[in-house]
């Protein structure tokens, strides 16, 4: 089986247990490795993307800037500047930030159970859209972002709406001012 259809299980601690095609662990929940990317501007603006209706699931939902499963013998920070790449077509210095685990049923057959590792960039490049990963892309100010999800929960994938704002508040005073 191709390498991109499967990910690696996990423990709690982050040790590998073993390998699961990807739809198998999504459909019996089974802990595996993840990565989650946020971009911001200069401004303190959140990049995100809207999900492409070709994806498996969560389509067309609002979302960070990109995540991924890594590949077997993959780095974290490598499965992040490799999938910022493709989605995105960006290429900038990515900060690792925290991991956490998390597990949210996305649809009626799919449930997301994942040791995430999540990674920060400050960058004022532009996207350049891979189409069939990604519909759409904007900037917008956190307060704005805020105020969405709290009155429009259904526009945002749930791992967004789990980690967004432990992200802000890792980011809050030290990058850019408390009112981003």
């Amino acid at each position: 089986m191709e390498r991109e259809n499967m990910v690696q299980l996990v423990d709690e601690q982050d040790n590998p247990t073993g390998l699961m095609e990807k739809m198998a662990a999504h459909r019996d929940p089974h802990l595996h490795r993840a990565i989650s990317v946020f971009i911001l501007n200069s401004s303190g603006e959140w990049l995100l993307h809207q999900r492409s209706s070709h994806k498996y699931h969560s389509r067309e939902l609002w979302s960070n800037a990109c995540c991924t499963h890594p590949y077997e013998g993959e780095s974290y920070p490598e499965a992040a500047a490799r999938r910022l790449q493709h989605e995105m077509g960006m290429n900038c210095p990515l900060t690792p930030m925290f991991s956490f685990i998390y597990k949210a049923q996305i649809d009626d057959e799919l449930t997301e159970y994942e040791y995430d590792q999540v990674f920060a960039a400050v960058t004022d490049d532009l996207p350049q859209l891979n189409e069939e990963e990604v519909k759409d892309w904007k900037y917008i100010r956190f307060d704005d972002l805020k105020l969405d999800v709290e009155n429009h929960p259904e526009k945002y994938s749930a791992w967004f709406k789990i980690i967004y704002l432990r992200v802000h508040s890792e980011l809050n005073g030290l990058i850019f001012p408390k009112n981003t």
